[in-house]
């Protein structure tokens, strides 16, 4: 699907969410979504705040993205993340199931797919619970901060002359 088709199925999507828990429709709400479904993978408040400042029509208090990104994630446009102490966000409609790897070095998150194990959870049988949707996150390490730390644990321990 094109990233107009996109924009404008999520636009409708929206408007039908807006309309029918009785929220206004406001010109501020749709750049905020229209500017989420720019962004490629994940970003927080500060990153969506400093493309909306760039926005010339539409300057936005950090309330109203907070605002909202709320109704963004209940009407399932946009799904919220808590990877160490921050939050990120992403968009959630025409978008591959995925998992993440978060390392606790840098705090790099890597997207990545796996069907057998997606398959694996998606036919996981669950007892009185209709699941609508999961994440998976792995902690570790990665390799860029794997490399350092074996870098430096090894100029920190020299070999001995005799």
């Amino acid at each position: 699907m094109e990233i107009e088709d996109v924009k404008d199925t999520v636009k409708q999507i929206f408007t039908e969410y807006l309309k029918m828990n009785g929220h206004r429709k406001t010109p501020e709400r749709y750049a905020i979504l229209d500017t989420i479904y720019s962004i490629d993978g994940h970003f927080d408040v500060d990153m969506l705040y400093s493309r909306m400042k760039d926005h010339e029509n539409f300057r936005v208090s950090r309330a109203t993205l907070y605002n909202t990104i709320i109704l963004l994630i209940n009407a399932k446009l946009v799904i919220k993340h808590q990877f160490s102490s921050s939050s990120q966000y992403e968009k959630s409609y025409n978008r591959d199931t995925h998992h993440h790897q978060i390392c606790m070095q840098c705090g790099t998150v890597m997207e990545f797919q796996n069907e057998a194990l997606q398959s694996v959870i998606e036919n996981t049988k669950l007892t009185r619970f209709q699941s609508s949707h999961y994440s998976l996150y792995i902690y570790g390490i990665c390799a860029k901060c794997d490399r350092k730390n074996k870098r430096k644990k090894k100029n920190n321990n020299p070999k001995k002359e005799k």
